[in-house]
């Protein structure tokens, strides 16, 4: 990331999410009213020409034939964690993280998250850009979000989150959307151990890359122009894991896997077979969930609801 400016895969995830939120109401995953004031100029022009029917699909055309399934990944994904949110408000969670938040609106648009207490935490950069945005957009920042700089190469969530009136006592959420493949192993590994020493139930949804994609980029659709996007944007990617690896991984930082989806499927749970498009295969989603009712290699104490999501799992071939 360049220093003093804002994430700039942050601006293009809040472009997917404007594009999906102008497509008519019926058809669209989500509404995301404020995505489209988080955008740069030229990004938001393109975005308000997508209202017009035909232009529309010309502007989805164009980025889904410069970068494969990245569009549509980022939506379903969009709407997988967005679900995942309103069950966990609906049960009871209080207390809500959102790691790396970038532009994400979650913490306006949710409903029942205004009864939570939300830590918005990234980058001091972009933190800034989106708090003078939030402020334009709604005129003030609401009083149950709490905004936390951090760089996770350098610093413990910990400690920050620590002089931040956040309740490590309280069971909580937290969303790690499109950020750990941009961190070093030993941050992503800090990071997970602070939160598997949250209470029991405790839940964190993560994104995550296919490790194959760092070591063999050639053998997944939709990488052509991804490498030359992320050196403009200073914004490599350095972390990744295998599927079959994950289970034990977050074992030993004392989680339990729920589900890990990839692309393929989470794109099918929410499109049409016609907007189901291919990329960004070794792109991930993986729920796991605080629990120290059993030895880190023993017999899990999931919820049958939990292991039946976790024993649906199958892995797409990479």
């Amino acid at each position: 990331m360049k220093q003093k400016q804002a994430s700039g895969t942050a601006g293009y995830m809040a472009l997917f999410r404007a594009l999906e939120s102008y497509r008519p109401e019926a058809e669209r995953l989500f509404e995301d009213t404020m995505a489209v004031g988080f955008l740069k100029p030229s990004l938001r022009r393109a975005a308000c020409l997508s209202r017009i029917p035909v232009v529309g699909e010309v502007v989805r055309w164009y980025i889904d034939k410069q970068w494969p399934g990245a569009r549509t990944s980022g939506i379903a994904r969009t709407r997988f964690i967005d679900d995942e949110l309103i069950n966990a408000l609906k049960n009871g969670v209080k207390q809500v993280v959102i790691l790396g938040a970038g532009f994400d609106s979650r913490a306006y648009r949710i409903p029942g998250i205004e009864r939570a207490q939300v830590y918005e935490v990234d980058y001091p950069s972009t933190l800034e850009a989106k708090r003078d945005k939030v402020q334009k957009m709604l005129g003030r920042i609401p009083g149950n979000v709490t905004f936390s700089e951090i760089d996770f190469n350098h610093q413990r969530l910990g400690d920050l989150l620590a002089g931040s009136g956040f309740d490590q006592r309280r069971r909580s959420f937290f969303i790690w959307e499109g950020v750990t493949n941009y961190l070093t192993p030993q941050a992503v590994d800090v990071t997970l151990r602070f939160i598997g020493g949250m209470p029991e139930g405790s839940v964190a949804v993560f994104t995550y890359i296919h490790k194959g994609v760092l070591d063999r980029p050639e053998s997944f659709e939709g990488t052509q122009n991804l490498a030359r996007l992320l050196r403009e944007n200073s914004e490599p990617w350095t972390f990744g894991l295998y599927p079959k690896e994950l289970p034990a991984y977050l074992e030993a930082r004392r989680l339990r896997l729920v589900e890990d989806i990839g692309a393929t499927e989470y794109r099918a749970k929410y499109m049409r077979s016609e907007r189901c498009k291919k990329g960004y295969e070794f792109y991930r989603i993986a729920i796991a969930r605080v629990d120290r009712s059993s030895h880190p290699r023993g017999g899990s104490s999931l919820t049958a609801h939990d292991r039946r999501r976790r024993d649906s799992f199958t892995e797409p071939l990479g």
